[in-house]
């Protein structure tokens, strides 16, 4: 194990965050560096405990006691070969995931939990600073050929995998360059799209193909597709996003969340010939959702130099504790403060939008809330409560609702569940032969590291479907379920 009294004598330590008035000047990432020393000690605050419950918080099986004793001892070539042995993209999860690993933590059942995230992310950084990250290219070609529909974490990770076992793959992707919600969703101030590129360019010199603006069912059909390519891998996502139908929908200035922070990443990377379709620059932003998607488009508007941002969650305040319904080693409802939620804004809970606003030209000017009790299990206004606030944008961050219906899925001949995600067998298999699906299309909206594990485990199933048998790791079957109550 690492320090045998770490867990005792080292405090928990995350590296700081760049001042507010400071980044909220910038696009770039809000983390300040931290030195490589102190993140030896909280590598050593891992108890290697006899049985890793971090193991179970996390879909990919990461061996988080081996590469934190690894880094504890300063054996970094050693221990980015124990992390990218599960995980193909630990600088995606260093910075997105939420880490359920660190809930469920030994450590974390009376004291702070070890910074994993935090290791993850600095050994995969010192290989790349060290240039360590080499093409792993195969030894032979298998003759076999994959597409993947879909440029996201699930799709990438199953293209990485199926390109290392030999198999030609080309993947697919409708927008204009490679990464899906990495890309287009994922703001820069929580992720610097150079860190996209520099994945994508170790995977093109693997030897994985990328085809960017090509709408897959429009510009190549789903029967073109099957009769060019040995097995399909469907990775879209989760991209239906759920809308709110109450009157004064059709306002001017009522978006989705993923209508607006595309436009945002394009400002923060210089991309814009002309001012943005959506911009919340001067402008009074309301947001409706309390998650991750919503402290996006928080951090995004004021960036942007909107006057006011509030975001509304129809669900009550979590609790600052972990509560005795959500014991150990579950992932607790927790409040929690983002590096945007610290910048402005005010966070308000327990409300409900009866109605958007217009004025007499049809533009958005304010919203109608509602207070909320639960009763029975259901949401209900409370009388008396209604009020408005001023409203010149709103944005959507609602969640998913499974993939996008469009004319693929029915030229593929896939079956959707009742939740509309498409369904597949335990070899993540459609109704369709030689058509697999992985990710939030089949799972629903999820996690990263979800998404990465499920592309890692549909390559094992695709390997074994194209050659009969495989050696890819295959880390979690299509059912399985994260850590909770």
């Amino acid at each position: 194990m690492a320090d045998p009294k770490g867990f005792i004598n080292t405090p928990r330590e995350v590296p700081k965050r760049r001042p507010v008035d400071v980044r909220i000047k910038d696009w770039k990432e809000v983390y300040q560096d931290q030195e490589f020393s102190h993140l030896q000690k909280q590598a050593g605050r891992c108890m290697d405990c006899g049985i890793p419950f971090c193991h179970q918080g996390c879909p990919l099986g990461n061996l988080i006691p081996e590469w934190n004793d690894l880094i504890w001892r300063g054996e970094k070539p050693e221990a980015i070969d124990r992390l990218h042995a599960t995980n193909n993209f630990p600088e995606f999860t260093g910075r997105l995931c939420p880490a359920p690993c660190e809930t469920a933590c030994v450590v974390a059942i009376n004291a702070e939990a070890v910074t994993i995230k935090q290791v993850e992310l600095r050994t995969i950084e010192e290989a790349f600073l060290e240039k360590r990250i080499v093409p792993l290219i195969p030894d032979r070609l298998s003759g076999k050929t994959v597409a993947v529909i879909g440029s996201g974490p699930a799709g990438l990770a199953a293209a990485q995998q199926l390109t290392r076992a030999g198999h030609t793959v080309v993947v697919y992707e409708r927008a204009e360059k490679i990464g899906g919600l990495l890309r287009y969703g994922i703001p820069e101030f929580k992720m610097e799209k150079s860190i996209v590129d520099r994945r994508l360019y170790q995977m093109e010199q693997e030897g994985t193909r990328f085809r960017t603006g090509v709408n897959v069912g429009k510009d190549l059909t789903g029967s073109a597709l099957r009769s060019k390519y040995d097995a399909v891998v469907l990775a879209v996502g989760a991209t239906n996003w759920r809308d709110l139908d109450i009157p004064g929908r059709d306002a001017k200035g009522v978006y989705q969340a993923m209508e607006y922070l595309p436009w945002g990443n394009k400002q923060a990377l210089g991309e814009l010939t002309a001012p943005a379709e959506i911009n919340a620059d001067g402008k009074h932003v309301v947001i409706l959702g309390g998650g991750d998607t919503g402290a996006d488009c928080l951090g995004t508007a004021i960036r942007q130099g909107a006057a006011s941002v509030t975001q509304l969650e129809i669900m009550p305040r979590p609790s600052d504790e972990r509560v005795e319904t959500q014991p150990w080693p579950t992932y607790p409802m927790l409040y929690r403060v983002s590096s945007a939620h610290e910048e402005a804004g005010e966070r308000i809970y327990s409300v409900s939008t009866q109605e958007f606003l217009k004025d007499a030209n049809g533009n958005l000017r304010a919203i109608k809330l509602v207070e909320t009790e639960l009763v029975n299990g259901k949401f209900q206004p409370v009388a008396g409560s209604e009020k408005e606030i001023p409203a010149d944008l709103v944005f959507l961050a609602l969640g998913f609702t499974g993939p996008e219906k469009n004319e693929l899925l029915d030229q593929l001949e896939v079956k959707l569940d009742e939740k509309g995600n498409i369904i597949r067998d335990h070899e993540y298999s459609t109704a369709s032969e030689g058509v697999f699906v992985c990710g939030d299309a089949g799972r629903g909206q999820s996690l990263i590291v979800w998404a990465i594990a499920e592309g890692r485990s549909a390559a094992a199933a695709i390997d074994k479907y194209l050659t009969g048998n495989t050696q890819l790791p295959y880390p979690i079957e299509p059912t399985a379920r994260p850590l909770m109550v």
